[in-house]
C-alpha cells in the first residue's frame, strides 16, 4: 500500500471512489446505507487531511496520489 492510501479510511474511499464516478451526494447515502450528512462529513475530512479548498481539488489530489482512479 503506497502512501496515499493510507491517509483514508475504508469508507472515505468507498466514497471518492462514487464521487468521481459522478454521483450525488444522496445517491452515495443510499448506496451505502449511511445518512446525507455521514458523506458529507467523510467528504470534509478527506478535504481537511489533504489540506484542499473542495471536493474537485479532493478528488484532483487523490487520482495524482493514485488512491482513487477513473
Amino acid at each position: 500500500m503506497n502512501k496515499g492510501q493510507s491517509i483514508l479510511t475504508k469508507r472515505e474511499k468507498e466514497i471518492f471512489d462514487l464521487l468521481v464516478h459522478n454521483l450525488t451526494t444522496r445517491e452515495i447515502a443510499d448506496q451505502l446505507s449511511i445518512s446525507e450528512k455521514t458523506v458529507r462529513n467523510h467528504i470534509s475530512n478527506v478535504i481537511l487531511k489533504l489540506n484542499v479548498k473542495g471536493r474537485s481539488q479532493a478528488i484532483v489530489e487523490l487520482l495524482r496520489l493514485g488512491v482513487i482512479t477513473l
